[in-house]
C-alpha cells in the first residue's frame, strides 16, 4: 500500500511543481498521514503548505471554524463536514488546493446508516469543492491507508483535470 501512496504523493508533488500551485489538508480519520505521505518527497515544502489535524468535533469547530450546529445536524462524518474542512483549511492556510478527509476506520464508532469504513473526501479550489463518498474494508490502519490513497488520487485528478 505504502509504494502507491508514495507513487500518488510524488504525482501530487510534480503536478503542484508544474502549475506552481500549493496544497494544504485537513485530517480527521487519517490522523495526519496524508501530510506524512507528502512530507516524505525531498523538496515538499515548495507545494505544502500544513495539515491539520482535528479529530474532535469541538477541534473541527474551534480549528477549522465550522458551526458546531453543522457538525450536530450531519455528524462529523458526513458529505458537509467534508466540504466546510476542505473550503476553511483552504480559505485559512491560503492555498490553491485543499485536501479534506473524515471517516469511520474503526473497529468501532459505526452503525447501520454510517458503518465503519464510510468515508467522505473533499477537494477544495479556488472555484468549487469537489467530494466523494467511499465504503472502504479492511482494519483500522488498512482503512486509513485506503483513505490516505484515495484523497491523494482524488486530488491529482482535480489538480489534472481543473487546474
Amino acid at each position: 500500500m505504502w509504494n502507491k501512496i508514495n507513487k500518488e504523493s510524488e504525482f501530487l508533488f510534480n503536478q503542484c511543481t508544474q502549475k506552481n500551485i500549493n496544497v494544504t489538508a485537513a485530517e480527521s480519520c487519517t490522523g495526519g498521514m496524508i501530510a506524512s505521505s507528502i512530507v516524505s518527497i525531498n523538496g515538499s515544502s515548495n507545494i505544502f503548505k500544513s495539515s491539520i489535524v482535528t479529530y474532535s468535533n469541538s477541534m473541527k469547530s474551534k480549528l477549522l471554524n465550522i458551526p458546531l450546529s453543522i457538525i450536530e445536524t450531519n455528524g462529523a462524518v458526513s458529505e458537509q463536514t467534508a466540504y466546510h474542512m476542505a473550503l476553511n483549511v483552504l480559505s485559512l492556510m491560503k492555498a490553491d488546493i485543499s485536501i479534506a478527509v473524515t471517516g469511520i476506520a474503526g473497529p468501532t464508532g459505526g452503525s447501520i446508516n454510517k458503518p465503519v469504513g464510510l468515508v467522505w473526501i473533499a477537494i477544495g479550489t479556488k472555484i468549487k469543492v469537489f467530494q466523494k463518498k467511499y465504503l472502504l474494508n479492511g482494519n483500522r490502519l488498512e482503512i486509513r491507508q485506503k483513505t490516505t490513497l484515495e484523497s491523494l488520487k482524488f486530488a491529482n485528478k482535480i489538480i489534472n483535470d481543473y487546474i
